[in-house]
């Protein structure tokens, strides 16, 4: 259901990604047994496991999560979602899911170097908000998904009419706290690593649930 009223997609601010998100990245592809859940708490997709778990480095406390991403390597190029984290992956280092390993290399060689990418695709529907089990208006927690851009920031409209940033987890939610949001509903502000803006209005509370948004970023300037 859409429930998000006078949206706004905002021109582009001044945040400046880093380059791993922009350039094309030389590395290493692995494989594990992935069923699309994992550190970005996005749970299992066994309708889409083409996915893929990001180094250590580069997951950039959870930053990367939700990420698409295209992997060249030997046998041909595959896009996967970060999904995941490899806590003992150095940069460069992506592990992909058995299924999109398979596209790329043969399964024997298990280790191959690559290519990759951080894409843009144009998605299905508008960005959605993901409220946490046990969030509430003292402690929120919220999570953006299907989102075509990696997301820089979220923040909300506070009852004295300033916008506030919500902090960032490496377990991919944004978490006010002390005090929480309120009981809602709540005006959001989205900002992709490229600059691009969404806000939202009337967003309501759903425990456990997900509510979408109106619109999807636009691709990178």
């Amino acid at each position: 259901m859409l429930v998000a009223l006078l949206p706004a997609c905002a021109p582009y601010g001044r945040i400046q990604p880093p380059d791993y998100y922009v350039t094309l990245q030389q590395g290493i592809a692995t494989y594990y047994d992935a069923d699309g859940s994992g550190a970005c708490l996005f749970g299992p997709s066994p309708k889409d496991l083409m996915v893929a778990a990001m180094n250590a480095d580069e997951y950039d406390n959870s930053t990367a999560c939700g990420a698409y991403v295209q992997v060249t390597g030997p046998k041909g190029a595959v896009i996967v979602r970060i999904v995941d984290l490899c806590p003992e992956c150095q940069a460069g280092h992506l592990d992909l899911s058995r299924e999109a390993f398979g596209l790329i290399a043969d399964m024997v060689q298990g280790r191959v170097p690559i290519t990759w990418q951080v894409l843009s695709p144009d998605l299905a529907g508008p960005i959605s908000y993901h409220f946490k089990d046990g969030s509430n208006q003292w402690w929120t927690a919220v999570q953006v998904r299907n989102h075509r851009n990696p997301v820089a920031r979220l923040e909300y409209l506070a009852t004295d009419g300033q916008w506030r940033n919500a902090a960032r987890t490496r377990y991919n939610y944004f978490v006010q706290t002390r005090p929480g949001m309120g009981p809602g509903p709540y005006t959001f502000r989205v900002t992709d690593i490229y600059g691009g803006v969404l806000v939202d209005h009337a967003v309501p509370h759903r425990e456990s649930g997900s509510v979408n948004g109106a619109n999807q970023f636009p691709p990178p300037p």
